[in-house]
């Protein structure tokens, strides 16, 4: 598995010039796609890596869940210890 994107510049230009542009101007266009596609698009590896990452944000945010269920149920019980002392010593 390779993580550069294959292009054929020569390939490219060879179709280009097929095609009635002229040849400084296909190996002009040639150049700009090549490095269009190396600067914006994500390879493989890319995408292994962005999955790897989301996993990680995913047990952060599955820990945190966890971390506020537990306080949410201990101010719940301090609020109900409160209320049961007010009724207790309320005579």
């Amino acid at each position: 598995m390779t993580d550069q994107i294959l292009f054929d510049r020569l390939t490219y230009i060879d179709r280009l010039k097929r095609g009635g542009i002229a040849d400084d101007q296909a190996r002009a266009h040639a150049e700009a796609m090549d490095a269009a596609l190396r600067e914006s698009v994500a390879t493989r590896a890319d995408l292994d890596a962005l999955k790897i990452a989301m996993a990680a944000i995913e047990s952060k945010i599955d820990l945190a869940v966890k971390d506020m269920t537990i306080r949410l149920g201990g101010i719940v019980a301090l609020g109900v210890a409160v209320l049961a002392a007010s009724k207790f010593f309320e005579h």
